[in-house]
């Protein structure tokens, strides 16, 4: 090749190599505790992330049963004895979320690691597996708000991976998902019109059985239910504290809570944090002016 031309085309491709982004980083399971699996031409790559924030357990009330129902099993799997996959269903803003990001905050230091998955990245879910197969750390694979439409085949990856294979899931890998759906697939009138009753017992139709035999491969069902008024409030003055101090908690940021939750017609965890943040920022703004 010539000279002159091997130079220009050196500098050619210096240029394209400064428009392209960084390679993203290694993970580095001794030192990240998160990450996000994406999907390539390659199969997939983990790019590591850092902690969202610092809520542990502790902070989240009204929902005491779930916290020691998912330690528990998780516990379980961090110390090598038999556990459950879980699955995290029930209203939207009740802590389902914020249940796993705390999870992985309180037990990272004891070897949990947690890895996302999107929806739309479950076909690459059992390479995914497949990798963390044989690694001395113990993963949480995560996939977070699930639900799959009725024309969707996704869910088919994840029902492979769960239950479906001759070898099933590595011994140190377990998956938690979050969903507003029950069933994780939608629900219709028709699919239980071919629902009969034969000698006594109930045989649901095809699309019913097909429907619960995702859900039914979670061996951990955690419901998260709407907040009464009581644990609302519970929930308001705890963050109330965690964001401004035991002070900014009085009978004025009572009754501001209350009418908070009534114009937006909802008592939930998320709620609840919205209503200090909002209390806790114009409070301090206004001793600041």
């Amino acid at each position: 090749m010539d000279a002159d031309l091997a130079q220009r085309l050196h500098k050619v491709l210096d240029r394209v190599e400064a428009w392209l982004p960084p390679e993203p980083e290694t993970v580095d399971w001794a030192r990240d505790v998160a990450a996000i699996w994406q999907r390539n031409a390659l199969g997939g790559q983990l790019i590591p992330v850092a902690a969202r924030d610092s809520v542990g357990m502790d902070d989240l009330v009204g929902i005491e049963r779930q916290k020691t129902a998912l330690l528990r099993n998780t516990r379980a799997f961090l110390h090598g004895r038999p556990a459950n996959h879980a699955l995290l269903w029930g209203a939207r803003g009740s802590g389902k979320s914020s249940m796993v990001r705390a999870l992985l905050n309180t037990l990272a230091p004891e070897g949990l690691r947690l890895i996302q998955v999107d929806r739309h990245d479950l076909v690459g879910l059992p390479g995914l597996v497949q990798r963390l197969r044989g690694s001395a750390h113990r993963f949480i694979v995560y996939c977070d708000d699930l639900s799959f439409e009725g024309h969707d085949d996704a869910y088919k990856a994840l029902k492979s991976v769960l239950d479906g294979t001759l070898t099933g899931p590595p011994e140190n890998v377990l998956l938690y998902a979050t969903s507003n759906r029950r069933h994780l697939l939608p629900e219709s009138l028709a699919d239980n019109q071919d629902t009969r009753l034969v000698d006594g017992e109930l045989h649901h139709g095809d699309a019913v059985e097909e429907r619960i035999s995702l859900s039914d491969r979670f061996g951990l069902w955690l419901a998260f239910h709407p907040f009464n008024q009581d644990a609302y409030l519970t929930a308001c003055r705890h963050w109330v504290h965690y964001l401004g101090g035991e002070a900014a908690w009085s009978d004025a940021a009572r009754e501001d809570a209350v009418r908070f939750a009534t114009l937006r017609g909802v008592r939930s965890g998320r709620a609840a944090w919205q209503f200090a943040c909002q209390w806790v920022g114009a409070t301090q703004e206004a001793q600041e002016s």
